[in-house]
């Protein structure tokens, strides 16, 4: 399936944002995720199914002083 992720186009088999994030190498990175502009808890993203064309972009916290 394909899916523009941070801005870039991927192709991906996975069905779910948490799978898309194992997928990927960085769920332990990621503090919060928004699936076509709309922010979805991290409790969902198990459950939270990707579709062909989804938008989904991922956030990091960075602290600093």
């Amino acid at each position: 399936m394909k899916l523009i992720v941070n801005g870039e186009t991927k192709i991906t088999n996975a069905n779910t944002i948490e799978e898309l994030l194992e997928e990927l190498g960085i769920k332990d990175k990621v503090m919060a995720a928004a699936l076509n502009m709309e922010v979805v808890k991290k409790d969902n993203w198990s459950t939270c199914k990707l579709q062909e064309n989804d938008k989904v972009e991922f956030l990091q916290f960075v602290g600093g002083g």
